[in-house]
């Protein structure tokens, strides 16, 4: 398995996400039981979010991030996908 650290930019409003959010964290809470989801939050000074995961591929997780209720929802401007090698801390190998 890879990491991969995935961007979110997003192009609604603090009201907007607030309604979706509560169906966004359920579903993220089910890829971190999956062993998917490694770590996620939002940017404190900004409407973005970090998300770091292990998947098989780039092209999994990409299919996998398109399930996201913020991404079905239009909630999401930008969306980056890069491909990470931790050396220190809890995801170092």
């Amino acid at each position: 398995m890879s990491v991969f650290v995935v961007t979110y930019a997003y192009s609604s409003d603090e009201i907007e996400l607030n309604q979706i959010r509560p169906t966004h964290r359920v579903w993220l809470q089910e890829q971190l039981d999956a062993g998917k989801l490694l770590a996620s939050g939002p940017m404190v000074d900004r409407q973005a979010a970090l998300l770091i995961w292990s998947s098989s591929s780039i092209e999994e997780l990409n299919s996998l991030l398109d399930q996201d209720p913020f991404e079905i929802a239009g909630m999401i401007g930008e969306r980056t996908i890069e491909a990470w090698n931790p050396i220190f801390g809890p995801f170092g190998k």
